[in-house]
């Protein structure tokens, strides 16, 4: 049989889009792909002229494709913003240093600030992973502290947003993991268009939040971006990746679910009793927190005091341990 036609220019398909069916030609789809970035950008709250945004680079595909998006979109749009790259090297062997090797291979003329964990905190991942001395909780740790890593290299950098390559399959992944924990707050906090501000914390947009992990995945091969696809040591261990086999069994069931997840973690109506708490200033470090220390303090102070698991229970429990939030750093 020929192959199907383009149902935009009845060229040649090259692909059926994961998400719609949509028979495509290569043009199109990566046109398609475009707009609809596009479309998601500006519905996050359009970028100002002169507005300076650092695209949170990993090296892998999410972070390469917004890279190589965004600079694309300034040239065809002239939102007038400015780009850099930030990038956290959190210290895991044979894993970070390869991906950040992309980064730098990818960068093109954008300018790049890395930050790592042993400068910021004194810890690196393997350390960490060391101390816990098990296979649980290697990600909580990890994602703590790169937020905050990213929050100051934000600083540092002295930018308006941070933008994120967080995609529709990871939006889903992580409304169905905070709807499994009963993390009513954080389920809806997850899918919205933008996070964070206003200060301390620095606004954060999700221009990819649209777009299926298959489609980035083509997309990233019709441009021939370079970019990493190695997983982190530490994965497996991830409560996530149960989440996220739960969600590919019922995407093969029915190829909406992806979206429907994020579109329902968006509608979702939370009520007054579990709405997510005011953000204030840490009271060691100075940055975001819901609380008088935030999260990343409360874990370096757990390593630091030889209890790692302590650090990961619930506020109380620290404080019934050491006292006084006062007498945390004593």
């Amino acid at each position: 049989m020929p192959p199907p036609l383009c149902l935009r220019c009845r060229r040649p398909a090259a692909l059926r889009r994961p998400r719609t069916g949509e028979a495509l030609c290569r043009p199109c789809f990566v046109a398609a792909f475009e707009a609809e970035a596009h479309r998601a950008l500006l519905a996050g709250g359009p970028p100002r002229p002169g507005e300076t945004v650092a695209v949170a680079s990993s090296g892998g595909k999410d972070s390469a494709v917004l890279a190589h998006l965004l600079a694309r979109l300034e040239g065809r749009h002239g939102y007038g913003m400015r780009l850099v790259l930030l990038s956290v090297d959190e210290g895991i062997a044979g894993y970070r240093d390869a991906s950040l090797g992309a980064v730098r291979r990818g960068r093109g003329a954008l300018p790049l600030l890395v930050v790592s964990f042993e400068e910021l905190f004194g810890w690196s991942m393997d350390r960490v992973a060391r101390r816990l001395a098990g296979g649980a909780s290697h990600c909580t740790f990890c994602g703590v502290l790169r937020r905050q890593a990213l929050e100051r290299g934000a600083r540092l950098l002295g930018v308006d947003r941070i933008a994120t390559g967080h995609n529709a399959d990871d939006i889903a992944e992580t409304v169905l993991m905070n709807f499994l924990r009963g993390d009513v707050a954080r389920l809806r906090r997850a899918a919205t268009e933008a996070t964070g501000g206003p200060w301390p914390a620095v606004p954060r947009c999700k221009p990819l939040r649209h777009a299926y992990e298959k489609e980035i995945v083509l997309y990233a091969y019709f441009e021939g971006l370079d970019y990493v696809s190695t997983e982190c040591v530490y994965a497996p261990h991830a409560y996530r990746g149960h989440a996220r086999a739960l969600l590919k069994d019922l995407e093969a069931t029915r190829a909406s679910t992806v979206a429907a997840l994020g579109h329902s973690g968006r509608r979702l109506a939370v009520a007054t009793q579990v709405a997510t708490k005011t953000l204030g200033a840490c009271g060691r470090c100075g940055y975001a927190a819901s609380q008088p220390l935030c999260k990343a303090c409360v874990l370096l102070a757990s390593l630091e005091r030889g209890l790692p698991r302590l650090g990961l229970g619930k506020r109380g429990n620290w404080e019934r341990k050491w006292g006084a939030i006062g007498e945390f750093w004593g």
